[in-house]
């Protein structure tokens, strides 16, 4: 499970990188809901599963498949690394620092690393603040996240419930 959460996390930032190089700002929202929200929940689930320099390595090599794939994506693949590290970092703290349940603590540490990566990506990969793109992705990053949060966790709840009624079986 952990090998097939690392690659969609990579696969999710790859694309999503590539669409906005492909089709520019007006983009980014829908990335932002889709792949991006799945993004930071896949990050928390990640985050209690590996150490902080796998994690840094997955965004890193992320970035830099985004640009092997597509040299013009050049400096999204840069908005995007120097995006996901700053609000993994906040992502992380947050976190960490929270108590309670899983999805709780998912919810919480996500909105403040929707607004760290919702700043930092579009600033770096256009050159200029966008208020209103700021905005958008920063909603659609929250929402979308509390989404793939929900699901993962209740995916756990479905492995624990086929788990325990197969052991009931035996």
């Amino acid at each position: 499970m952990l090998y097939l959460a690392i690659a969609i996390y990579a696969v999710a930032m790859t694309v999503a990188n590539l669409l906005v190089a492909q089709f520019g700002p007006s983009i980014t929202p829908i990335n932002a809901f889709v792949l991006i929200g799945l993004d930071l929940a896949l990050r928390d689930w990640l985050h209690v599963r590996l150490k902080m320099w796998q994690m840094g390595s997955l965004i890193g090599a992320t970035g830099l498949l985004t640009f092997m794939l597509n040299p013009a994506a050049g400096m999204i693949a840069v908005a995007s690394a120097a995006a996901f590290t700053a609000a993994a970092i906040v992502d992380w703290t947050v976190f960490a620092k929270l108590t309670g349940s899983w999805l709780k603590r998912a919810n919480a540490s996500n909105v403040v690393g929707a607004a760290v990566d919702s700043l930092v990506f579009p600033t770096i990969a256009f050159g200029v603040l966008m208020p209103h793109i700021v905005a958008m992705q920063f909603v659609a990053k929250v929402a979308g996240g509390a989404v793939w949060a929900y699901v993962i966790y209740k995916a756990k709840d479905i492995k624990n419930t086929l788990i325990a009624a197969y052991g009931a079986r035996q």
